[in-house]
């Protein structure tokens, strides 16, 4: 398997199956993937291409493999929490905004871990924190909190 950064887009996954077929995914920013799979008479002709969000791209890596690796999926317990990066949108309403005016953990109980700003990253940062579009939150709480989350940040 091979691995290409898109930059502004994701990173794409290229593969090629033992009987010579080529397949990729597409893991793009928002967590949602496309997949495709090739034509085998022509390898660069695309016979299929299937854009799933990112809950469907999960029941499908379950399904494929239950120990599944994500890249914006840091960890998963069996208590059903997981671990994410969602990042801000420039055009994010919250952009400049403090994180405590978000209401994140009373609306989503998710608890925001760190901030990835540039090349550094702020630990634990409190209500006061200022945020900035194209800062990476990593944040903690159920897949369904984290969802909520992703939608309250990336609202414009």
């Amino acid at each position: 398997m091979s691995r290409t950064p898109l930059p502004g887009l994701g990173v794409r996954y290229d593969l090629t199956t033992r009987e010579q077929r080529r397949l990729s995914v597409v893991a793009h920013r928002d967590g949602s993937r496309t997949l495709s799979a090739y034509r085998e008479d022509d390898p660069d002709a695309c016979a299929l291409s299937v854009r799933l969000t990112s809950g469907e791209a999960e029941s499908l890596i379950d399904a494929l493999m239950p120990t599944h690796h994500s890249p914006s999926l840091l960890s998963t317990t069996e208590l059903g929490l997981v671990a994410e990066r969602i990042e801000l949108p420039a055009t994010s309403h919250w952009n400049g905004r403090l994180l405590g005016d978000t209401r994140m953990r009373t609306e989503t109980g998710v608890s925001i871990v760190a901030v990835l700003r540039r090349a550094g990253a702020i630990p634990s940062p409190g209500p006061d924190f200022r945020l900035a579009g194209g800062d990476t939150l990593i944040v903690i709480g159920t897949r369904e909190g984290v969802e909520a989350a992703a939608g309250i940040l990336g609202r414009e």
